[in-house]
């Protein structure tokens, strides 16, 4: 039992007001970094339906913070509420424009109303409103922070896989490094070419991020994939924050491969094909097979001509016993080693 309680994790709930959140954030007391969650992913009607809500005196789910080393607070998890009521209390202490409230559908009168229409009494009714603050209490474990912060945004939340790695991480010694050198990858010239298939709307959700984390663990970390590809990302990203099998990306080959890429095949080397030529959005599954059976072997390839490279692709791509190892029950490890067998053998025997 001794173990469970040196590891047990202290908390405290307090209340405060929005007025006193926005004062100890302008004092630097409480730290809200947009990297933790996308600032304003919520629409201009989310937030006014926030204030509409204060306003109705509805009640408002808690918001978690952890206490630093210094006993300075960063907000973990409740950034869009708390966010879209500072911004409509003072747009300027956030750095963001002034929240004319819209699509609120029970006071209609509010509609089209900032902050400064409101009479004093109102005013003061949206700064006193306290919110139930929950508050980590300081921890010199990594660990324990990099837990909480992804076990509060696992589940229910609007973050994607790829945004949590991008906050988790950034809690750890070190981590923000690791996740710079994913973003700096992610916005390589020839890797962005390789991938200008894939849709904006997931690019925005950090999915091209996700593709660097996703090459480097086909690259070193394939023999553990058991079929859940989140699980297999996390995994491979702890051990690396964790240092626990001495893996470390290699920027450069990532370099050279998506060079070679770009330049062998442009954009249609994770893609469907139909009669020879790609079509539709990137596919993971085909970007696996790819990357697994050309990384590390790429230099082998220097001088094939790009055509007949396409070519052999598109028929491996094409070809039943592809389509069937990428079909449905796509994500085990039979059928992604099946997928990267088959354009081996295409491109390399």
């Amino acid at each position: 039992m001794e173990s469970i309680e040196s590891n047990e994790i202290r908390t405290e709930a307090v209340d405060f007001s929005f007025g006193e959140i926005l004062n100890l954030h302008k004092d630097g007391e409480i730290v809200i970094r947009p990297e933790y969650q996308r600032l304003f992913r919520w629409s201009v009607e989310q937030r006014s339906r926030l204030i509409e809500s204060i306003l109705l005196r509805l009640p408002i789910p808690p918001i978690f913070l952890i206490e630093d080393e210094n006993g300075v607070l960063e907000l973990i998890d409740g950034l869009q509420r708390t966010s879209s009521v500072l911004q409509f209390l003072d747009h300027e202490a956030i750095g963001q424009e002034e929240l004319v409230l819209g699509g609120c559908d029970i006071l209609h009168e509010i509609n089209g109303m900032k902050f400064e229409d409101f009479n004093t009494s109102i005013r003061l009714r949206l700064k006193r409103t306290p919110i139930r603050a929950v508050i980590i209490k300081r921890s010199g474990d990594d660990y324990v922070k990099y837990e909480m912060f992804k076990r509060l945004n696992t589940g229910g939340s609007l973050l994607s896989a790829q945004e949590i790695r991008n906050c988790s991480s950034r809690m750890l010694s070190g981590g923000a490094d690791f996740y710079n050198t994913l973003q700096e990858l992610a916005a390589d010239p020839n890797f962005r070419a390789a991938i200008i298939r894939l849709p904006e709307p997931d690019r925005e959700r950090r999915a091209d991020e996700e593709l660097v984390l996703r090459y480097f663990a086909v690259r070193f970390y394939q023999g553990s994939f058991a079929g859940n590809v989140r699980e297999w990302l996390d995994n491979f990203m702890e051990d690396i924050l964790f240092d626990r099998d001495g893996t470390q990306l290699d920027p450069d080959e990532f370099k050279k491969f998506f060079a070679f890429i770009a330049e062998k095949f442009g954009d249609a080397a994770f893609s469907r094909s139909r009669d020879g030529q790609a079509f539709g959005r990137l596919a993971p599954a085909y970007f696996e097979a790819v990357v697994g059976a050309l990384a590390g072997h790429f230099g082998e390839l220097g001088n094939a001509d790009p055509i007949a490279l396409q070519a052999n692709l598109s028929n491996a791509f094409e070809s039943d016993e592809f389509k069937e190892a990428s079909g449905p029950g796509a994500n085990s490890k039979g059928k992604m080693e099946e997928r990267i067998r088959i354009v081996r053998e295409a491109l390399l025997d």
